[in-house]
C-alpha cells in the first residue's frame, strides 16, 4: 500500500495500522453547554468513529478534565468505548500534559493520533500543538469536536490548520482506515454511516 507523505514527513491520510483514537473530554457539564445542533452532530461522528475503531482494533485514548467538577464521560460515549480504552484525568488542558499519557501514546507503537471531543479553541488545540510538536501525526475530525462558541471553534480549526496539523472529517477518516472495498469489514463500517 502507497503511503502518502508531505513535504514535512507526515502521513496525508489516516492509516488503519498506524492510527489511535483519542477522545477529549466529552463529559456531561461541558456537552450540557454546547448548543443542541452541534452537540448531536459531536455524539453521532464521535460514536461512529468509536464503533469503527472497536470494529478495526484501533487503540482509543479518552481524558477527562477536572471529572470531580465537569462531570463523567457522556452516558452515550462511555456504553462503546472498548474495553481496552485507556483514560486519564487531568487538570491541565493539553492531554500531553496528563499524567502517562504520553508514555502510554508511545507504547501504543502508533503514530497518528485522531483527535475528537471538546473544546476546539481550548483542549483540542493545545493537544494538537502538542503532539504535533512531539512528531505525531495529528488529524482533528472537525465535524466530531466542538466549542461552545462558533467563532472560537473556526478559529481552532484556523490555527491548527496552520500550525501542520491535518483537518478532516469523520467519514474521510473511516475511508482512509478502510482504503478498499474489499476490507474485511467494509461493510460493517460502511453502514455505520446509514
Amino acid at each position: 500500500m502507497i503511503k502518502e507523505k508531505s513535504l514535512s514527513g507526515q502521513h496525508l491520510l489516516c492509516d488503519e495500522n498506524d492510527s489511535c483514537l483519542l477522545v477529549v473530554d466529552i463529559q456531561t457539564r461541558l456537552t450540557a453547554a454546547m448548543p443542541a445542533k452541534v452537540l448531536d452532530r459531536l455524539k453521532r461522528n464521535s460514536s461512529m468513529l468509536l464503533k469503527a475503531a472497536n470494529l478495526l482494533s484501533i487503540p482509543v485514548f479518552v481524558t477527562q478534565q477536572y471529572p470531580k467538577g465537569l462531570g463523567p464521560v457522556e452516558p452515550d460515549i462511555a456504553a462503546i468505548l472498548p474495553d481496552t480504552h485507556k483514560l486519564y484525568e487531568k487538570t491541565c488542558f493539553s492531554c500531553a500534559n496528563a499524567d502517562q499519557f504520553m508514555s502510554d501514546l508511545r507504547s501504543s507503537g502508533r503514530n497518528q493520533v485522531i483527535m475528537i471531543g471538546v473544546e476546539a479553541h481550548v483542549c483540542i488545540l493545545q493537544t494538537g500543538i502538542d503532539l504535533h510538536s512531539s512528531g505525531f501525526d495529528v488529524f482533528v475530525v472537525l465535524d466530531a469536536v466542538c466549542s461552545r462558541q462558533r467563532e472560537n471553534y473556526e478559529n481552532a480549526m484556523q490555527r491548527l490548520q496552520h500550525s501542520g496539523i491535518s483537518v478532516c472529517n469523520s467519514e474521510s477518516v473511516m475511508f482512509e482506515w478502510l482504503r478498499d472495498a474489499n476490507h474485511k469489514q467494509f461493510k460493517t463500517v460502511s453502514s455505520l454511516l446509514r
